[in-house]
């Protein structure tokens, strides 16, 4: 009796153990994280890169193009070149607020089990002065459609 108990429990208990979570983070963390070698998907546009920089070492992944369309399937293609479901990731964008989308999606949808929304987004990180790494006009359209 107390072992198809402990079975059951042991049952019900696993899908909350292959949950994905997504967790909101600062720029203390965005900056322990990157230190550690998770990777950074910046999901802004090409020109929103060559306006501000990017946090170092990101790799520039175009979430929602210019007029808000996203190709879901074709990203996340893109996002496994970067870190496997089973590694961590960081996602970046403006404000914060692309990003809730897009790691709900990396959780949900792509099965990836830890990613970090960085609530604030890259104006943040900018204004308290942290480092940003210049983006080329090359660099930031080759990336755009096809990193």
């Amino acid at each position: 009796m107390l072992g198809k108990f402990l079975l059951s429990l042991l049952a019900l208990s696993l899908p909350l153990q292959l949950r994905a979570e997504v967790v909101d983070i600062g720029n203390a963390e965005l900056a322990r994280l990157l230190a550690a070698g998770v990777p950074v998907i910046d999901i802004r546009t090409a020109g929103e890169w060559r306006e501000t920089g990017v946090v170092p070492n990101s790799r520039l992944l175009t979430f929602f193009d210019e007029r808000g369309r996203a190709d879901a399937p074709a990203w996340l293609q893109q996002v496994q070149g970067v870190a496997k479901p089973d590694s961590p990731v960081i996602v970046i964008c403006r404000s914060g607020n692309r990003t809730r989308a897009a790691s709900q999606f990396l959780s949900q949808q792509g099965g990836y089990r830890t990613v970090y929304n960085v609530r604030d987004g890259i104006r943040a990180w900018a204004a308290e002065g942290r480092p940003l790494a210049p983006v080329s006009a090359g660099m930031a359209a080759g990336c755009a459609g096809s990193c």
